[in-house]
């Protein structure tokens, strides 16, 4: 299967002031747009098949930087977690409402007034990256590599999926603005490749073929393997 590099939209003016966005039409701010320009550079080894974004103009922003030659495909799956009415407060103002604790330690249980439960955000999300992964498997082959921007709980969902983990768990899970997390699908279980990661890419270059085919691609590397080629 192909690799899927999830990658979260750099700091808008919402982070910088504490703020909870939502769906909100926030936009990245000077630091937003520098990191995006970093994402860039780090990118600039890999060969990405296809780039699908969140439609919200903080991931579009981010994509157009990041991947400036890209067309970018928008997919509502890979939109922000509904927050309802919480959406455009302060986080500490919402830390003192009594769904907080929830949102942190129950997140499974959480629908947001007038939003979203956590729980379809998460299998819309999941199901999403896992739809993509197989399309773009299907029409570049199990070497491709493909990006995806998103936002910080849905790519926190689609981790702890490929975990194991109960999204009860996912608040364990960090993925900082112009991250990038890598995840690679099997027919029998994903692996995690890289999370919240800042640094190089270049490790991620397919390995030139040696004519041996991949049919052991779902099993773990005994002794941690060797990594990526470059």
């Amino acid at each position: 299967m192909a690799t899927v590099l999830l990658l979260r939209h750099g700091r808008t003016t919402a982070n910088a002031s504490g703020g909870l966005a939502g769906r909100r039409p926030v936009e990245l701010d000077d630091t937003g747009r520098a990191q995006a320009a970093r994402v860039r550079d780090r990118l600039g080894v890999l060969p990405l098949a296809t780039v699908v974004s969140s439609p919200l103009i903080r991931c579009r922003q981010t994509v157009a930087i990041a991947t400036p030659a890209a067309e970018p495909e928008l997919d509502e799956g890979l939109i922000e977690c509904g927050y309802g009415d919480w959406e455009g407060r302060p986080l500490k103002e919402l830390a003192e409402e009594p769904l907080w604790p929830v949102v942190q330690q129950h997140p499974s249980a959480v629908v947001f007034p007038n939003g979203e439960a956590m729980a379809d955000m998460s299998a819309r999300a999941i199901a999403t990256v896992r739809s993509w992964d197989a399309r773009v498997t299907a029409e570049h082959g199990p070497e491709a590599i493909w990006l995806a921007c998103s936002h910080g709980d849905v790519i926190k969902a689609i981790v702890a999926d490929a975990l194991g983990l109960h999204l009860d768990q996912f608040q364990r899970i960090v993925a900082d603005p112009a991250s990038i997390t890598v995840i690679r699908y099997t027919p029998t279980r994903p692996f995690l490749v890289r999370v919240n990661d800042t640094g190089d890419l270049a490790s991620l270059v397919p390995p030139k073929k040696d004519g041996r085919e991949r049919a052991d691609q779902s099993d773990a590397a005994v002794g941690g393997g060797a990594g990526g080629g470059v």
